[in-house]
C-alpha cells in the first residue's frame, strides 16, 4: 500500500466525496492493493525507465511475447518480485487477458511498457475505483489530458470511433482508443474478454457498459514512446476496433450515479 497523491476529477463527479475518500486513504483506511499488468514484446530499453517508477504498486505482472532483446531477464534483474508470464506473441489482448488472470490484488492497472503512460497517474485511477467505479479509463481529451505522441491519422480515427461508441452505447466518452485502464479484479470475469489484439481496450470498455458496470474517465497525458516503434497499425487495428463495437452492441442499461464507498469493498 502507498500514499495517494492528488486526483483529477471527471466532469460531474461529486468532488466532496472524492476528496473525503482521499483524505481517509491517506490515513490508510481504505486504499486498495494494486497490480500493474504490463504486456511486453521487445521493450527492454523502455522497461529500464518504467519499472523503477512502479515502486508504489503492490504487484507487477509482466506478460512477455517471447522477446529476443532480453526483456524477461531485465525484468528479473530490476524487479525480482515481478510475476513473469512468457507466451507466444499472439497480441496485446492475449497478453492482457493472461495478466488479468494472474493478478492477485484488489485493483488491476493496465499500463503500456513503452513509457508513454506516466505511473504517477495511477493514484488518480485508483481513487475513482475507491469512489465506486468498476472501470476507470484514461482520456487524453478530458480537461487536463493530452498527448505528445498522436499522429493526425490516429487522432482522427480515434475521434470518429469514440463518437460512434457514444451513439451505440449511450455513453459520453472522449477517448475510446487508449489503453491506460484500471479495474476491480472482481469484475474481470464479468467482462467476457476474448480479443487478442489492440481492440481489447475497446472490448473491455463496451463490455463493461453492457454488463452494467460503472465506468469513468480520468484525464491522462500520453508521453512519447521512449524508444523503438509501436506495434499498432492504425488502419488494421482501427477496423478491429470497429468490428468489436458492432459485435458487442447491446441496449445499454440505465445510467447509474457514482456511488461513494467509505471503505474499499470488492464489487460482486
Amino acid at each position: 500500500m502507498h500514499e495517494p497523491d492528488s486526483v483529477q476529477l471527471t466532469d460531474g463527479m461529486q468532488s466532496g466525496a472524492v476528496l473525503h475518500h482521499l483524505d481517509a486513504a491517506r490515513h490508510r483506511a481504505s486504499w486498495p492493493t494494486v497490480s500493474a499488468v504490463i504486456p511486453t514484446l521487445n521493450e527492454a530499453e523502455n522497461l529500464r525507465w518504467l519499472l523503477p517508477r512502479l515502486s508504489g504498486v503492490d504487484e507487477i505482472v509482466v506478460v512477455d511475447g517471447e522477446s529476443d532483446d532480453g526483456t524477461a531477464d531485465l525484468v528479473r534483474k530490476l524487479r525480482p518480485d515481478a510475476v513473469i508470464i512468457e507466451q507466444p506473441p499472439i497480441g496485446k489482448g492475449a497478453a492482457m487477458r493472461a495478466g488479468f488472470q494472474a493478478a492477485t490484488r484488489d485493483v488491476i492497472v493496465s499500463i503500456d511498457a513503452d513509457g508513454s503512460m506516466d505511473p504517477k497517474e495511477i493514484d488518480a485511477f485508483v481513487a475513482l475505483i475507491c469512489c465506486g467505479f468498476d472501470v476507470v479509463k484514461g482520456s487524453r481529451y478530458c480537461v487536463g489530458g493530452g498527448s505528445d505522441d498522436l499522429t493526425l491519422i490516429r487522432r482522427a480515427g480515434n475521434l470518429w470511433l469514440t463518437r460512434l461508441a457514444n451513439v451505440l452505447y449511450g455513453v459520453r466518452w472522449t477517448d475510446l482508443c487508449y489503453g491506460y485502464i484500471a479495474l476491480r479484479r472482481s469484475v474481470v470475469d464479468r467482462l467476457g474478454l476474448e480479443a487478442d489484439g489492440f481492440e481489447i481496450e475497446t472490448e473491455l470498455c463496451v463490455n463493461a457498459i453492457t454488463a452494467g458496470l460503472r465506468v469513468a474517465e480520468v484525464p491522462s497525458h500520453e508521453l512519447d514512446r521512449r524508444s523503438g516503434e509501436s506495434k499498432l497499425n492504425a488502419r488494421r487495428d482501427g477496423l478491429r476496433v470497429l468490428r468489436t463495437m458492432m459485435r458487442g452492441r447491446r441496449t445499454p442499461p440505465p445510467p447509474v450515479l457514482p456511488r461513494y464507498e467509505p471503505g474499499f469493498e470488492e464489487a460482486g
